[in-house]
């Protein structure tokens, strides 16, 4: 039967290439208002589809705000595993749309790639798994496994709606273990499993001075810069070896095992110099950057601003200053506590002659691990590694999906995060991209690995 499925996706290529794009087609941008109604076109597409390949129950389930799209194929039987599949359908904004080298939602070929707004994320990488639905239902008339789908339009936005539905529906979307495809590889043909992801903390503070802004030359020595005392605060926050200098940050978290140490040292490392321009990585004293960015928590300014930034001179002492802070955490941290003991570190650290506010930001997820040797993380290894003809190689993302965090703990069950990007597709940047490659062998991996758990 894996023949027969794979060969009928390689015949229809073509066909299923011209569906996906009718899908990118669609402006489905969820954060902007003025899409409601393309969202809502996509969502349409989304059950169509479903429907199309024979899914049953298949609902668009209206929020406050944009659809989530479920079905069911129950068809397998009870001696075969239930599968929970999530991805979602709505996409960021194209902007600056002059930086774009084809129209963002009329999808273009060129130099092996696709390129397209949602293309990667994540309308490319849901439409693999619904081809792959279609080929084994047209081949053989059922899938190999049980399978639960939830693909929602609001996951650029926060999944404000899902985080309730999954709560209030927990029947519906109970499942032996969830698949998720909005992730990548470390580089392109480069078969990777990823077996954890970050959790993320944020929020902001502003720091007050004068009741307005003061003349520097008048008040300069009499009266603290709220910028100044500002970047006293931000400088306090981590020494120059990338050690958070925050008091109890590191408490609870686990040393990293040398069992994945060996793991990571496995995968290919990015050239930061080449990628992103930098003279050198750096990395938390003891760690390398690879183990820094997958394993380890990390505390960055997002943003600063405050005072006179037009041209030339404005001789002032500002009245306010603001910074923007989010951490990526780790397995054994909270992000409420974490928050907490970044206020409280603040404060501490505050200079006479100014008052701090601290604001928690609503972005906050709990990091996500699941056991690189679990059978299923295997299974999945071992589809990429036969799809892709190179050996598998295993990481941990710095990024967070909170949805996976949800799942996780509404559930109680794996999630495999079985991705197919790469880090040239240029996620929410004009010109997104993804590889034909990836589209073709994607979704010969996810062939073998249904049919592997099937087993």
């Amino acid at each position: 039967m894996t023949n027969q499925v794979v060969a009928y996706l390689q015949e229809n290529r073509e066909r299923l290439l011209e569906k996906l794009y009718s899908y990118l087609r669609i402006p489905s941008i969820s954060t902007d208002s003025t899409y409601k109604e393309d969202v809502a076109k996509a969502a349409a597409f989304t059950a169509d589809y479903l429907k199309d390949i024979g899914f049953d129950r298949v609902t668009v389930q209206q929020t406050e705000k944009h659809p989530i799209v479920t079905g069911e194929w129950l068809g397998a039987g009870s001696d075969k595993p239930t599968a929970l599949f999530y991805g979602h359908y709505d996409v960021q904004p194209a902007d600056p749309l002059p930086l774009w080298d084809s129209e963002p939602f009329e999808p273009t070929e060129r130099n092996g790639r696709i390129y397209a707004r949602g293309v990667s994320d994540d309308k490319g990488q849901v439409f693999m798994h619904l081809a792959v639905f279609e080929a084994f239902m047209k081949t053989g008339g059922a899938l190999p496994i049980n399978m639960k789908v939830c693909i929602e339009g609001e996951e650029e936005i926060g999944s404000t709606n899902l985080h309730a539905v999954l709560h209030e529906q927990t029947e519906q979307f109970q499942a032996d273990f969830a698949i998720i495809s909005d992730s990548g590889m470390v580089e392109s043909g480069q078969p990777t499993m990823l077996y954890g992801l970050k959790g993320a903390a944020a929020l902001e503070f502003s720091v007050y001075g004068p009741d307005r802004d003061l003349h520097s030359g008048l008040y300069g020595g009499a009266v603290r810069n709220p910028l100044q005392a500002m970047t006293h605060i931000l400088s306090s926050l981590k020494d120059t070896e990338e050690v958070i200098q925050v008091e109890g940050f590191y408490d609870g978290i686990e040393e990293l095992p040398e069992e994945e140490r060996k793991l990571m040292a496995q995968a290919p490392g990015e050239n930061f110099t080449k990628t992103v321009g930098v003279p050198e990585a750096v990395s938390e004293k003891g760690y390398t950057a690879k183990e820094h960015t997958m394993a380890r928590p990390t505390l960055e300014v997002n943003g600063m601003y405050g005072g006179y930034q037009g041209e030339g001179t404005k001789t002032i002492i500002p009245s306010e200053a603001t910074a923007k802070i989010t951490s990526r955490l780790v397995p054994g941290q909270d992000p409420a506590d974490i928050v907490e003991k970044i206020m409280a570190h603040i404060k501490k650290h505050t200079p006479a002659g100014v008052r701090v506010e601290v604001r928690p930001e609503p972005f906050k997820a709990k990091a996500y691990k699941v056991d690189p040797n679990h059978p299923l993380i295997q299974k999945a290894a071992e589809s990429l590694t036969q799809a892709f003809g190179k050996e598998t190689v295993f990481v941990r993302m710095g990024g967070s999906i909170p949805v996976v965090e949800w799942i996780d703990t509404v559930y109680q069950m794996p999630v495999i995060l079985l991705g197919f990007g790469t880090p040239e597709d240029r996620l929410h940047s004009p010109n997104e991209s993804f590889p034909l490659e990836s589209f073709d062998k994607g979704m010969e991996t996810l062939v073998y690995f249904y049919e592997k758990v099937s087993e």
